[in-house]
């Protein structure tokens, strides 16, 4: 399902119109995404928890000439997945 098949769904269930749900979930993404990216958890009960997380610097190969590397630390998005949706995935 991609944005647009999103946003069909949700305005069909409310009763409101695709252009005004469209808003409604860009405001929502802008919103978590800004949250995360200032440090953030955003928790909504039931479904899952959105935060950044650091990976720490590591080592690593380069495929093609076996040579060692080093990818440094960086921070990532992450999304933990509440107990009912995990549930309703894998009843």
């Amino acid at each position: 399902m991609n944005k647009s098949e999103l946003v069909d769904a949700v305005a069909a269930k409310t009763n409101i119109t695709k252009k005004q749900t469209d808003e409604i979930i860009s405001a929502f993404l802008e919103v978590v995404t800004e949250a995360v990216a200032n440090g953030e958890k955003v928790t909504l009960i039931g479904f899952g928890s959105f935060e950044r997380r650091e990976r720490s610097e590591r080592e690593g190969r380069n495929p093609k000439t076996k040579e060692t590397i080093k990818i440094p630390a960086i921070k990532v998005p992450a999304f933990s997945a509440g107990k009912q949706f995990r549930e309703k995935v894998a009843p």
